[in-house]
């Protein structure tokens, strides 16, 4: 099986950047593209309807949205809207958002994986065009019902860390976004969570999406900004993350990744990477027809 390669514009890059860089990603036949609602940078859902709307072919995820900023059903709604303009193409994550960023604007939850689970199962009713009502701890709904529900099923993903979030994502969501923190062996161990949480629901063991990013630098001075990025992050320049390298270098990192369970892969150019438009078409043009 053909393993789905996406790149991320990263919002370090000023919001004006990004019609050149999705454009560049349609033109080179990129499989998705990976836009982030970090605070307090872009919104994820104004980039990614964007994203959309400058593009004909490429897929455009959102990961993630952080719950705790997020009324379900103003979710539910924005989603909606997105899937029905553009059927087929975006590509919806949510998730507990960084915790230190959610206290910031007084939305930090007191129980951020009851917050999830409660956003996940009510944004889900409602995509699926259900009417729900629903009083939980965080999430509170009566009779909402969306007048524009997508026209067909849509896949829900959630991001997550931690082992109880990431078998929540089996039990809850559609998909789970790994974050770059992932190594192979990460992704194995995700991968038993979520089939313990998709057990537990009593839901088919092979139909989640696994997403994990990969820290990819490529071109000259590559491993250098590898190195200094994951230092930044809190790792050893020598971890065993991310890749540095040419065409031939990122495939084998990508099919050591998708080797370990995941179904899609997405290059994230280090914060500093000099030439957007250049990585997503070195992802497409030059990483892509290797992992064939």
């Amino acid at each position: 099986m053909t393993t789905t390669l996406g790149a991320v514009f990263r919002p370090q890059l000023a919001p004006e950047r990004l019609r050149s860089v999705v454009r560049a990603a349609d033109a080179a036949g990129l499989d998705e593209l990976w836009l982030w609602e970090d605070c307090f940078r872009e919104g994820g859902i104004s980039t990614g309807a964007a994203a959309l709307a400058w593009s004909e072919r490429v897929r455009v995820g959102i990961g993630l949205l952080p719950v705790p900023l997020r009324n379900v059903a103003v979710t539910a709604m924005e989603a909606a809207s997105l899937h029905r303009m553009f059927p087929g193409r975006p590509i919806l994550g949510v998730g507990h958002g960084v915790q230190d960023w959610m206290g910031q604007v007084g939305a930090r939850a007191g129980s951020p994986l009851t917050l999830l689970r409660e956003h996940l199962l009510a944004l889900r009713a409602l995509l699926a065009g259900e009417t729900v009502t629903t009083k939980g701890r965080y999430v509170a709904l009566d009779g909402v019902r969306l007048d524009w529900p997508p026209s067909g099923p849509v896949d829900v993903l959630a991001g997550g860390m931690g082992p109880r979030t990431v078998r929540l994502t089996g039990e809850a969501a559609d998909g789970t976004i790994l974050t770059a923190d992932t190594s192979a062996d990460g992704v194995r161990q995700a991968c038993a969570l979520i089939r313990e949480g998709r057990a537990a629901a009593g839901r088919d063991p092979d139909g989640h999406r696994v997403v994990v990013y990969l820290l990819t630098a490529t071109g000259d001075g590559a491993r250098e900004r590898l190195e200094a990025e994951l230092v930044a992050e809190g790792h050893a320049a020598d971890a065993d993350l991310g890749v540095a390298g040419d065409a031939r270098a990122v495939a084998d990192a990508v099919r050591r990744l998708a080797g370990a369970g995941a179904d899609t892969v997405v290059l994230q150019p280090t914060g500093d990477e000099p030439d957007p438009e250049g990585f997503v078409r070195f992802a497409a043009e030059d990483v892509r027809p290797l992992l064939t």
